[in-house]
């Protein structure tokens, strides 16, 4: 099998380490092609693979991953949509574009998977969404899938779905980034150095992502586990209730979620 990436940027370069790491393919089998001889030189030499300045090489594979923003999408199907194979395989991480968009740019039958991925895939903890059109195979999705999970974790949602998954998760980094300096600055104030008070509090972040994952309970009820009678804990969170902590996150989502409405409409 054979798997080709044009743009070998972070999220190309995350999918591709993912893959060797796992042995899913060697990195014989896996052709990379950039604009930038510099990031071609890194991938090569971080990985292995092989590299071209072809974006129509790259395109002469099973499995064909575009990493690419979405202002250099439609130049690029117009140069490889002659090459790309009936069988192939295309996996699209361009954010906002549709599968129907995608297809008709191709102007022919293709097997898409459109997928929504995010940053953390960077250090192996990624999620991804993925989205099918009706010409991929069940076994066609199982690899995918398999791919995406090889640097965290992969789930197939209707394409409805797609700005939901922008907010929950494809720009959700930014919020809990923002919530870890504000912990860490409120243990600086308390008297904590500050590198020490990021460890904490990203950790503290960490553990209680893994707690919701690995235990299966509802974070309400973790919640209450943590908040004894009279303690501490149930102190802070009638604080973040006064506050509107929950109201402000889930304003916040939506704000985002009709922003990825917006921008898929142009």
């Amino acid at each position: 099998m054979k798997l080709g990436f044009i743009g070998s940027g972070n999220m190309g370069s995350a999918i591709i380490g993912g893959i060797i790491k796992n042995n899913i393919v060697a990195p014989d089998d896996i052709l990379v092609s950039d604009l930038s001889e510099s990031a071609l030189n890194k991938v090569k030499d971080e990985y292995g693979v092989n590299v071209t300045g072809s974006n129509k090489e790259a395109a002469k594979s099973d499995i064909l991953f575009l990493c690419i923003k979405p202002q250099f999408l439609y130049n690029v199907i117009d140069e490889i949509t002659s090459v790309v194979s009936e069988n192939a395989v295309i996996v699209s991480i361009v954010a906002g574009q549709s599968i129907e968009n995608i297809v008709k740019a191709f102007g022919k039958n293709i097997k898409l998977v459109r997928v929504m991925p995010n940053t953390p895939a960077l250090v192996g903890s990624g999620m991804a969404a993925l989205t099918p059109n009706e010409n991929i195979s069940e076994s066609e999705v199982d690899m995918i899938v398999k791919i995406f999970n090889s640097f965290g974790r992969g789930e197939v949602v209707t394409e409805t779905l797609m700005d939901a998954v922008t907010a929950v998760s494809g720009s959700s980094p930014a919020y809990v980034f923002m919530m870890i300096e504000a912990m860490a600055d409120a243990a600086v104030a308390g008297g904590m150095p500050r590198n020490q008070a990021y460890i904490f509090a990203a950790q503290a972040v960490l553990g209680s992502a893994k707690m919701v994952l690995e235990t299966g309970k509802h974070p309400g009820e973790l919640k209450d586990m943590v908040c004894s009678p009279a303690g501490t804990t149930i102190e802070a969170v009638s604080v973040l209730e006064e506050t509107g902590f929950r109201n402000s996150i889930i304003k916040a989502m939506k704000a985002c979620m009709e922003k990825s409405k917006e921008l898929g409409k142009n």
